[in-house]
This record gives structure tokens, C-alpha cells and sequence, in this order.
């Protein structure tokens, strides 16, 4: 088990580095001199075009004109050294801005994850032993109609609905627990709908299993049957349903934190590609990209826990 913990965080950090190469090549193909946009972003209009003399200005001034293997290096040698940089929209270090982003972001996904396991879990659960009844074919039209809603459409109905007709929850911010609903079941709504049709599949496989039969011949009752053996040999598909999940979960996080005011690393990443910011782009992106690593790491680990029967040497 050691040796496997040594092996991945081998591989973790040589993802990093890949990751890191792709999304610097990336970050400076996109079309457009990032020191015009600047220029145009901090101190022009967005359509007004920049002088020359002060497109070179900002370029000497924030090292925009350096080779791009000379800019990787400093940014690479940065980040070991825990100096992300300064970001030229806020004029603020990066680790700062992003010390301010994480906890809200990581806030919005551990409630959305929370929504989705419990709830995702409850129907996928409920649906398989009444398979086929009418229950069992409302929840299937409800996951399917989930899945096929795109999130940043069901944020603006649960505005509409919740915030504007109901007046229940406010429309956008930042605060208590009131801010945080909309935002959550937009986010983790596809997740829970995966979660449910994975949980379904796994337990209707699990409870005709041999186990299963012989602990319902031994006369045990129902609920210590689904939940004490069917269940915790089902939940381990769905372990990796939430693994794969959490990286969507921070991919969608960009647009909903976007739609809902919400002061995350997606809100902060959309600000940082709309002036070009290519240092506080690249680290935010690295950002999200770690904590997806890690929470993998974590399910991986997760499988040994919950059967230890699964080993890795």
C-alpha cells in the first residue's frame, strides 16, 4: 500500500507537469497579443484600439515581451518557490487572490457533492427495489432529464423560480446559507442524476448476488439487507462516478459562479481570460487541475477502505 501511495504521488506531480506545459502552450496560442489586451482592458475601452508605444510599455512592464520558454521557466521556478506571481488585473500576488477564491469554490462543491451523494444515492437506491413501478420510472425521467439540461440554464429557472416569482432565496451573492441552495442544486444536479442511474445499475446487480439471497434466507430484515450487505458492495461503482464527477463539478463551477456572483476560482478564472491575465489564467487553471488530482487520490484510497479485499501491490 506504501509503495502505491509513493507510485501515484509520482504520477500526480508528473500530471502536473504535463498539465502545466499543455496550459501554457494553450494560454499563449489563443489569438490576440495579450499585451494589446491588457492595454485595452486596464486603462482603454475594450474596443478602442491601443497605441503602440503603450502596448510595448505594458509588455516591458509586466515581462510580456520575453521568450515563452524564458516565461514557463519563471513561472515554473515560481511556483516551487510558492510565488505564483503578481496578477496585472487585480495588481495583487496570485497566491493572495487565490487563498481568497479557493475556500468559497471548495464551499460550492462540497455542498453540491453533499446534494448529489444524498440524494443521488436515496433515489438510485429507492428506484432499485421498485424496479419497474411507477416511482421507479419518474425518478428514471427525472435523472434523464437532468443529465440533458446544461447547468447554466437550469441556474437561470431556479433564479426565475426561487428568487424572482418565490422570493425564497436571493438572486446572487456571497454569505449564509440562504446564497448557497440555487447555486449547489445547479452545480451538482447532473452529478446527483449520474450518481442515481450508477447506484440503480450497481444495486439491482448487488441484490442477485448469492450474499444477498442467503442473508434474505436467513430471514434478516429488508433494511439491514439493502444497506449492511447490497449496499456497501453497490457503493463502490459510484466511487469513481464521484471521482470523475468532482472534475466536472470544477469545470462547471466557472460558469455557475459566474451566474450567481459567487467570488470562486471559476469566477476568478473567467475574469482573468476576459483581460488576458496569462499568469493568474495559467495558475487558476493548475489550481483546479490539483485539487481534481487529489480528490482522486483520495477515492483510490477510499476503495481499500470500504473493501479490503482491493490492494494495489
Amino acid at each position: 500500500m506504501h509503495y502505491y501511495i509513493m507510485k501515484r504521488t509520482g504520477y500526480l506531480v508528473l500530471t502536473l507537469l504535463i498539465a502545466s506545459i499543455f496550459t501554457f502552450v494553450v494560454v499563449n496560442a489563443i489569438p490576440g497579443e495579450p499585451a494589446e489586451v491588457l492595454t485595452r482592458h486596464l486603462f482603454l475601452g475594450l474596443e478602442e484600439a491601443a497605441p503602440p508605444e503603450m502596448v510595448a510599455e505594458v509588455a516591458d512592464r509586466f515581462d510580456l515581451n520575453k521568450p515563452l520558454l524564458e516565461q514557463y521557466t519563471d513561472w515554473v521556478t515560481g511556483v516551487f518557490r510558492g510565488d505564483l506571481g503578481d496578477s496585472v488585473l487585480f495588481n495583487k500576488p496570485v497566491t493572495r487572490l487565490l487563498a481568497l477564491s479557493i475556500p468559497p469554490t471548495i464551499i460550492l462543491t462540497t455542498f453540491s457533492m453533499a446534494f448529489a451523494l444524498i440524494f443521488g444515492l436515496l433515489l438510485g437506491i429507492y428506484s432499485a427495489i421498485h424496479q419497474n413501478g411507477i416511482s421507479d420510472h419518474i425518478i428514471r425521467f427525472i435523472t434523464i432529464f437532468s443529465v440533458s439540461m446544461p447547468g447554466f440554464w437550469v441556474a437561470v429557472m431556479l433564479i426565475l423560480v426561487f428568487s424572482i416569482w418565490l422570493g425564497l432565496t436571493p438572486v446572487a451573492g456571497y454569505g449564509g446559507i440562504q446564497y448557497i441552495i440555487l447555486p449547489a442544486i445547479a452545480l451538482g444536479l447532473h452529478t446527483m442524476a449520474s450518481v442515481t442511474r450508477i447506484m440503480r445499475t450497481s444495486m439491482l446487480e448487488t441484490m442477485d448476488k448469492p450474499f444477498v439471497i442467503f442473508a434474505r434466507a436467513k430471514g434478516l430484515p429488508a433494511n439491514r439487507v439493502i444497506f449492511s450487505h447490497a449496499f456497501r458492495n453497490a457503493i463502490l461503482p459510484v466511487l469513481t462516478v464521484i471521482g470523475m464527477s468532482y472534475g466536472a463539478l470544477l469545470a462547471g463551477s466557472v460558469v455557475i459562479e459566474t451566474i450567481f456572483a459567487w467570488p470562486g476560482v471559476g469566477a476568478l478564472l473567467m475574469k482573468a481570460i476576459s483581460a488576458r491575465d496569462t499568469v493568474l489564467i495559467e495558475s487558476t487553471i493548475m489550481v483546479i487541475v490539483f485539487m481534481f488530482l487529489i480528490v482522486n487520490f483520495v477515492i483510490d484510497i477510499l476503495y481499500h477502505v470500504i473493501d479490503p479485499r482491493i490492494t494495489y501491490e
